[in-house]
């Protein structure tokens, strides 16, 4: 073959291989293709392999069709009250038509951030400085409103907006800060005097409650030992009552057996006149008596006593007849029903248990420091069993002793 045919089909082969790349066109997934024909919108080539016409069609721009973010630069705006702040702003937009993002504007990315920072500058114009510090969520809202409105024309759709950043003056900065600690200061403050009022309170009531239980324990106290002292007074106030019927009884019975045991001697006027004789000077031992008259007629008034109370006998001098002795045969307890309790000498249960339980007490064996292992010294052992309570001296309760008087008169029947 000659170099001509050669280089002729070398240009065929190239010119085939051309027409085939124009023919072609793969648009990757997520991404959208404007197509023009001769300088004319024609379509929108869809992700996949589509087929141009050659030297005809041409991809006028490719439009990624993913959610982009886009990242502003900080933009200083004026708010209500004068002051300049610094609001970095973060758009996420997506691109819904393409044909309108290529045909409707020249770059939309400049479009957003303009339109953004406009929009954002006549947002917080209407807000003081607090207020755009604590609204973001509305301004996030107002922006994207707004936004999402004028830019649907362009074919994209804005999905939010948010403020990164709000940077005050330093001055301002300052201020707050200050502002900020005088507040934390001043909530501290309100928390100590409350915790001092809440502690001054709880106090106040503890001290209350405490002495309202103080009281109450005096007054059961008062009520408890005047309680005793009133058992204890009627006890020995039964006591006293009952030793005194006994001293009495006793006495009684004394006077009987001397006035027996005189009469059983026989006693003569002469007898009876030396014993009066002898008891004048006891008589007159007084402090009141200075002057002791011995009557005159005394021998004649014991000799009508002898006569009266006596017999004759047989030397003519009249003599006492001593009387039957009559032997009781009843303790003085049990001639009359109204004085028999006052000789029970039983315990009342609540006193037997209350002696029970200090006893018990009593008996305990209290360590001392020089126990080892919980063990008492031979020492202290003999001092525990020496300290242990002795019984009471006397009758104790249940015991049927009798009292003095009765003893003699058992003997005496005896």
């Amino acid at each position: 073959m000659d170099p001509f045919g050669l280089i002729v089909l070398a240009v065929i082969v190239l010119l085939v291989l051309v027409i085939a790349v124009k023919t072609v066109l793969v648009v990757p997934q997520a991404t959208a293709s404007v197509i023009e024909r001769l300088g004319r919108f024609r379509n929108v080539a869809e992700p996949g392999l589509n087929f141009l016409a050659p030297f005809l069609d041409q991809v006028r721009a490719r439009v990624d069709l993913r959610e982009q973010v886009v990242s502003f630069p900080p933009q200083p705006v004026i708010t209500q009250d004068n002051l300049t702040v610094s609001i970095d702003t973060v758009v996420y937009f997506q691109v819904t038509d393409a044909r309108s993002a290529v045909y409707e504007i020249s770059n939309y990315i400049i479009g957003v951030e303009q339109l953004t920072t406009t929009t954002l500058r006549n947002v917080v114009g209407g807000m003081s400085l607090e207020e755009t510090l604590t609204s973001r969520d509305a301004i996030n809202t107002q922006l994207r409103g707004v936004l999402d409105q004028e830019t649907g024309r362009w074919g994209i759709r804005v999905a939010r907006v948010e403020l990164k950043a709000i940077d005050p003056p330093p001055s301002i900065k300052d201020s707050m800060e200050k502002q900020m600690r005088a507040d934390r200061e001043k909530r501290a403050t309100i928390l100590n005097a409350e915790g001092q009022r809440e502690s001054s309170i709880k106090t106040a009531e503890g001290q209350k409650q405490a002495a309202i239980l103080a009281a109450e324990g005096q007054k059961k106290a008062a009520i408890l030992g005047a309680e005793a002292d009133r058992q204890s007074s009627i006890l020995r106030a039964q006591g006293d009552r009952a030793s005194r019927y006994l001293q009495a009884q006793g006495q009684a019975k004394a006077v009987e057996k001397v006035f027996a045991a005189v009469k059983r001697g026989k006693p003569t006027p002469e007898l009876l006149a030396y014993q009066y004789l002898q008891t004048l000077p006891q008589m007159a031992q007084g402090n009141a008596n200075k002057v002791w008259v011995v009557p005159s007629d005394f021998d004649k008034a014991l000799e009508g006593f002898a006569r009266m109370l006596g017999a004759p006998g047989k030397d003519g001098v009249f003599r006492y007849e001593p009387p039957k002795e009559e032997i009781p045969t009843t303790a003085p307890e049990d001639e009359e029903e109204s004085i028999k309790s006052w000789f029970d000498t039983s315990t009342t249960p609540e006193i037997a248990e209350a002696v029970r339980a200090a006893e018990e007490v009593a008996r305990k064996e209290v360590p001392s420091p020089s126990s080892i292992g919980g063990t008492l010294l031979p020492t202290q052992r003999q001092g525990v069993q020496q300290d242990e309570p002795q019984p009471l001296p006397g009758p104790q309760p249940g015991s049927a002793e009798l009292p003095e008087s009765d003893s003699a008169e058992r003997d005496q029947r005896a």
